[in-house]
């Protein structure tokens, strides 16, 4: 067995962050064993503990331990962040650290810097001489940029419960029902475009990124690969999920295959990164780096592709 020991501080109890963390070891089925713990009294009272986490081999374990930092805990041995240059404009390097929008600490030469903006879906950037670390989204880093990589140095103070007053938003959940029939609207859809197809008129198709996290990309692939696409227009998400889900086997990193799949959500950045390295969706088919799903029947086919980008 490869263990580690982590250690959780704060208000570990009444935010959930503790039983988060005992969830997330089960259920990649590791072990734990909580070898201190001290919990506080008083409701603005924190709270420590320290877990000995174990698992059947070295890779299930730095995966386990990668999930168990962004909720927050720290490994007990403190080493410095690992650096890695950018290798050119607008690309981060392989094993970039990818950001949550929570509050986080890189260790550059023993000492600890916050990363400014707190900024989700981002990179670290290190300026060692002025001792700064900021998030940066890909357009802002430039070739020989020092970005961090991996996950060693790293500590994320996840967002804790408010122990002064409690937020009535936090109680309200909306549910939304999808339960009406739609296979007469999907007849009559499959109708008209056998009708358009066979008057040799032009379809164009404006699709989300729902196609792709339910696993039904296969099937607009099919109507592509049969000449029934001549235009799709669609978000920039979708593409990502897309070209995600063709690399990595997830979208913004869940698999239909696996309750929890290697990488989660940072597969999504990563696969825009390699995107970006072999100089977009036409050059990685070119290139044979995306051998398969929609982004890659489109250009196998010569569809023309409208992306739209969002305002976050």
């Amino acid at each position: 067995m490869n263990s580690e020991t982590i250690e959780l501080r704060g208000h570990i109890i009444d935010s959930l962050i503790l039983p988060k963390v005992l969830d997330q070891i089960l259920t990649h089925g590791a072990n734990f064993k909580i070898t201190e713990i001290n919990i506080g009294k008083k409701r603005a009272d924190q709270s420590f503990a320290r877990i000995e986490v174990s698992a059947e081999t070295g890779e299930a374990l730095d995966e386990l331990i990668l999930r168990l930092r962004q909720q927050g805990a720290e490994v007990l041995e403190r080493a410095n962040a690992q650096i890695a240059a950018a290798s050119a404009d607008g690309v981060f390097p392989p094993d970039f650290y990818v950001t949550t929008n929570q509050q986080t600490f890189v260790r550059i030469d023993g000492k600890e810097i916050e990363v400014q903006p707190a900024m989700m879906d981002s990179a670290i950037a290190v300026d060692r001489k002025r001792g700064t670390a900021r998030a940066v989204k890909f357009f802002d880093v430039r070739k020989g940029d020092e970005i961090v990589i991996g996950h060693q140095g790293v500590r994320v103070v996840p967002v804790q419960r408010v122990t002064t007053r409690t937020d009535v938003f936090q109680f309200i959940n909306t549910i939304v029902d999808a339960d009406e029939p739609k296979s007469a609207i999907i007849r009559e859809l499959a109708g008209e475009l056998r009708r358009a197809h066979a008057a040799k008129g032009k379809i164009a198709v404006v699709v989300g990124p729902a196609i792709v996290r339910t696993d039904a990309g296969q099937h607009l692939v099919r109507l592509i690969e049969s000449r029934y696409v001549d235009r799709l227009f669609a978000g920039n998400s979708f593409a990502a999920y897309d070209v995600e889900r063709a690399l990595f086997g997830t979208s913004l990193g869940m698999s239909p295959d696996l309750a929890f799949a290697r990488g989660g959500r940072e597969n999504l950045i990563r696969a825009v990164n390699a995107i970006r390295k072999a100089g977009g969706i036409a050059s990685a088919v070119e290139k044979k780096i995306l051998t398969s799903g929609i982004m890659h029947a489109c250009v196998r086919h010569n569809v023309d592709i409208v992306l739209t980008g969002s305002i976050r």
